[in-house]
């Protein structure tokens, strides 16, 4: 847990790859992609079916670590618009007592932006809170601070001879942009121009390590 600030409030980065606000006590996730292994599934692809539970529990122990009562999803929460049907009902139990626990948004994102049932919770398209904006995918041209996903944004590095991949935050002044945390998601390398494009010059990729936060200069 490293605390840093951003936007003029205290944040602690998490290494799972998530942010907690301690002074509304609120854990924030971005790209859970539930049931992206039975997506992958439906088209022949077949992957071990335990993603979502993976990634639940996960998030579960989140939770309790930090003692939050209130949960942000930033979007990108279900693979598919049919993920929320195809949890499976362990899966639903758990993730129903997860969001009867804590005060619970979700956000919507490009790929569940028309789910209707989440197995609770309420939904919203973005918000601001405590004028930070939250919302799935970074606006380029957005002043206010704005908390962010959709990029699942990795830093590889060449280390002793082996390249290392990890994932990451990326900041700017005005945004952040959260790594994903679901169990079975992939990763776009920092430099990348879509990435760039939304944050613009100036971005620093970040990764909370042993109560030190490294920070990498993404221009280098």
């Amino acid at each position: 847990m490293v605390p840093f600030s951003f936007g003029g409030h205290a944040l602690v980065a998490l290494a799972q790859g998530a942010l907690f606000w301690p002074a509304r006590r609120a854990l924030l996730v971005a790209d859970l992609h539930f049931e992206k292994a039975s997506w992958f599934a439906r088209g022949g692809q077949m992957l071990p079916p335990y993603d979502s539970i993976a990634t639940l529990a996960d998030l579960t122990a989140l939770v309790a670590a930090t003692d939050a009562v209130e949960t942000w999803c930033l979007g990108d929460s279900f693979h598919d618009i049919d993920g929320c049907d195809r949890l499976p009902p362990r899966a639903q139990d758990v993730l129903r007592g997860l969001t009867a626990a804590t005060r619970w948004t979700w956000i919507t994102g490009n790929h569940d932006r028309t789910i209707l049932d989440r197995c609770g919770g309420e939904v919203v398209d973005e918000i601001v809170v405590d004028g930070l904006m939250l919302r799935h995918e970074a606006e380029p041209d957005e002043r206010r601070p704005e908390l962010s996903g959709h990029f699942h944004p990795k830093l590889r590095l060449r280390v002793r001879g082996k390249l290392v991949s990890r994932r990451c935050f990326v900041a700017t002044e005005r945004k952040l942009i959260l790594p994903a945390f679901g169990a079975l998601t992939g990763g776009l390398d920092v430099d990348h121009p879509e990435i760039r494009r939304a944050t613009g010059p100036d971005a620093e990729a970040l990764v909370p390590v042993d109560q030190r936060m490294l920070r990498f200069p993404i221009a280098a």
